[in-house]
Formats: C-alpha cells, sequence, structure tokens
C-alpha cells in the first residue's frame, strides 16, 4: 500500500483539476470519459472516506483497464487527456503492487 499512497499523494491534486476539464473538452467525442470520470470519483471519494490504505478498489480498477483498453490513450486527444490516463496508469499499478 505504501507505493499506491504515494501514487495517489502525487497524482491526487492533478485528477481532481484535469478529469472534469477533459470530461468537458473531451466528452462528446469520446463519451466513454464521462464513465472514466464517475469511476475516478467514486475511488477518490472512497479515499477521503476511508483513508487509501483501507480501501477496496478491485472493481473500480477492473472497469477503469475495461473502459480505457487498458489505458490507451485515443490519437485524437490532447496532454491532459493523456496525463489523466498515464496518472490512473500509475496509481493502478501502485495498488496491486
Amino acid at each position: 500500500m505504501k507505493k499506491f499512497n504515494e501514487a495517489m499523494g502525487k497524482n491526487l491534486k492533478k485528477l481532481e483539476l484535469y478529469v472534469p476539464v477533459v470530461a468537458k473538452v473531451h466528452g462528446g467525442t469520446h463519451p466513454e470519459f464521462h464513465d472514466v470520470r464517475k469511476i475516478y470519483d467514486g475511488i477518490a471519494a472512497k479515499i477521503k472516506e476511508t483513508g487509501a490504505e483501507n480501501t477496496e478498489l478491485d472493481n473500480e480498477f477492473k472497469q477503469l483497464r475495461e473502459i480505457t483498453d487498458n489505458y490507451t490513450v485515443p490519437g485524437d486527444v490532447c496532454e491532459t487527456y493523456e496525463a489523466v490516463y498515464n496518472m490512473l496508469s500509475e496509481i493502478d499499478e501502485a495498488y496491486y503492487s
């Protein structure tokens, strides 16, 4: 859990800023991102409620991997969209380390 705590600490504030912006900018052409946002919001809420080390997130990360095709960045998106997928991938990987 140490790696997960570090990854969340490093990425949480950026994700809180980036995820709503990406949903607004790319949600029309990439409607799957609305699902990514809902799942991310659920992860963030769980962590704030119970703390990172006490949170069960297997289902959320499984859903994110399915929706994003293992965090594959679409070819027609901005760097912020790519950054969100990279950060989500990093916290997913850290969760299982």
